[in-house]
């Protein structure tokens, strides 16, 4: 039986999946920190994360957390899980490209004693991300 976190965490990526952005941020401190790694952005706050996952579905409105793998570890909760999705709409300064896209994501809760998160971060390829976008080329082979 998973444990009152790893729920949290759960049920906060099948709100996103259905769009229910309140939903996706209510077991957040008002406080929240957290990273995107990839991108080097600092969010400091429930409402930056909420604006910062309706970023995410505008520029893929078809996406979805697919294949979630989620290992309790007390107060923090690792969730390994796959994106998919359509790039419709802007992600951040580049237009949409219309490609599909397919990776990888490691993202790390930190919860207060009272169940509430109040730290997390995300770890993904942004290189192949913007590959699979065609937003950059693919590095040459060394030979």
């Amino acid at each position: 039986m998973a444990s009152k976190n790893v729920e949290t965490v759960r049920a906060a990526h099948e709100s996103w999946n259905r769009r229910d952005f309140d939903a996706t941020v209510s077991a957040m401190t008002e406080n929240v920190s957290y990273s995107d790694h990839a991108r080097n952005l600092q969010l400091k706050s429930r409402d930056e994360f909420k604006d910062w996952v309706i970023a995410w579905a505008k520029a893929f409105s078809d996406g979805k957390i697919t294949g979630p793998r989620y290992i309790d570890a007390g107060d923090t909760v690792i969730a390994e899980f796959t994106a998919e999705g359509t790039n419709d709409g802007p992600f951040g300064s580049f237009a949409p490209s219309g490609r599909r896209m397919s990776l990888a994501f490691c993202e790390i809760f930190k919860f207060d004693a009272s169940g509430r998160i109040i730290s997390g971060g995300v770890y993904y390829d942004q290189f192949t991300l913007l590959t699979q976008l065609g937003q950059t080329q693919p590095r040459a082979a060394a030979g």
